[in-house]
């Protein structure tokens, strides 16, 4: 369908996630998947990852390219579609999920939604519960390289309230919603897929 939304990052980047996403999803089965933006993420991975089901949430708006991604898994393995702003209160029930994943929205995000989303996912998942977080990330207030710079200023310039987020304040925003660092990934491109764990 060539009217569905498209991002070529979500093409480059699927395969390396989800070979990580096999490892630290290997024991969930279900997940709920922060910001699915195009879809393409979720039309990938759902029949990829054995045993294990996918919702896909975004703002009401942009369901509709959710929908037309997912119209290509088959019908037993096609995600479910939930309506979802990180930044209202309460979230809507996404059922039973025991896993979350998010890529490229901890930048697009202002801080205060960034801290939503993390206080949101501390309330829907259980005690040991892996957050797979995928992007572009600083460390101790210093960009990982060049690019991540040079791509921090163009966010920051579109949109004051978006730039690449800092690993440590994250920590701390993670430990406030009840997560811990259990490990980071390297992903080429220099991004991070970055885990978590529900206390």
């Amino acid at each position: 369908m060539s009217d569905r939304p498209h991002a070529p990052a979500c093409e480059r980047n699927r395969g390396p996630i989800l070979e990580r996403l096999r490892e630290e999803f290997a024991t969930v089965t279900r997940v709920l998947e922060i910001g699915s933006g195009t879809g393409q993420h979720a039309a990938w991975f759902s029949p990829r990852l054995s045993g294990v089901s996918w919702v896909a949430t975004d703002l009401e708006a942009r369901l509709p390219g959710i929908r037309a991604w997912l119209a290509e898994v088959p019908p037993a393995l096609r995600p479910e579609v939930l309506a979802l702003d990180v930044t209202r209160k309460p979230w809507p029930d996404p059922g039973a999920v025991d896993a979350a994943f998010s890529a490229n929205t901890a930048h697009i995000l202002p801080v205060e939604g960034v801290a939503a989303m993390f206080e949101g996912l501390g309330q829907a998942l259980p005690a040991g519960a892996p957050f797979c977080l995928y992007g572009p990330f600083s460390r101790g207030g210093r960009h990982t390289g060049p690019g991540n710079e040079a791509f921090d200023r163009s966010l920051r310039t579109r949109d004051p309230g978006m730039g690449v987020r800092d690993l440590d304040w994250l920590d701390e925003i993670a430990a406030a919603a009840g997560f811990a660092t259990e490990r980071v990934h390297p992903m080429p491109a220099d991004n991070r897929l970055v885990v978590w764990l529900k206390h």
